[in-house]
């Protein structure tokens, strides 16, 4: 016997959008070349399967957006190694009409870093003016539990975490990320692009970590820096590890 909802269940809400930062892998396409393409990912792929399984990325496809591309056999390549694609970001208006036959959505591109912001001139205060202090409301966050496999934590500003971080586990944070304990999971500092922001942790066995959209995976990450106490910062894009 079929049911009939009540009046007042259809009056509920049944869904609600709502805005939100996910972190999501980025893959910058730097050939045309789909063997060369197919190949690479596969090796890149064996040094950690279950990393990359089931995982979700974006396809930039900025530095080729000069360049013809078959983005059906790119694709293809990507589920191939069973890696999810949700969308590129960059390319031509082919690429992009492409993708919309794919399915794929387009995503606009970031600021350029070799755009300069423009600064405007603030006038110096007079002296009837009251120069009082600018409040931080940056929402920093402390974590005294440990942070256990399939936890997620975000924080809007800096993440500290007087415990250890599971494998399994992910903690993201728009700034600085300090952790006490062992880091075994993945962490992922400045996620809206700051790259200032540090790492910090007591004992490096991460699965991942990224500053910025610049990550390593656990195989890139030498010996010398694993079960010591680091900080890991960028360089000219470059994801350094340092002893402390």
């Amino acid at each position: 016997m079929s049911s009939i909802p009540s009046l007042s269940a259809q009056n509920l809400p049944a869904f609600e959008f709502k805005s939100s930062v996910i972190t999501v892998p980025v893959l910058n396409i730097y050939t045309t070349d789909i063997n060369v393409l197919s190949l690479q990912l596969r090796e890149k792929v064996k040094q950690a399967p279950e990393f990359f399984k089931n995982s979700s990325v974006l396809i930039d496809l900025q530095n080729i957006q000069d360049q013809e591309l078959n983005l059906s056999l790119l694709v293809d390549a990507i589920h191939n190694v069973e890696i999810l694609p949700i969308g590129i970001r960059g390319g031509s208006e082919d690429h992009k009409k492409l993708a919309h036959q794919l399915q794929l959505p387009s995503f606009n591109n970031a600021r350029s870093s070799a755009e300069k912001p423009v600064i405007k001139e603030t006038p110096e205060p007079t002296v009837a003016e009251s120069a009082e202090p600018v409040l931080n409301n940056i929402e920093n966050t402390l974590i005294t539990q440990p942070v256990r496999s399939g936890q997620r934590v975000y924080a809007k500003g800096d993440l500290v975490i007087t415990s250890h971080v599971s494998a399994g586990a992910e903690v993201i944070a728009e700034g600085n990320i300090h952790i006490y304990g062992a880091l075994r999971g993945r962490a992922l500092a400045g996620v809206l692009g700051d790259e200032t922001a540090r790492i910090f942790c007591s004992d490096l066995q991460a699965e991942l970590i990224s500053i910025a959209g610049n990550y390593r995976i656990s195989e890139d990450i030498d010996q010398s820096y694993k079960k010591v106490p680091v900080q890991i910062y960028l360089n000219e894009q470059a994801l350094i590890i340092q002893n402390t």
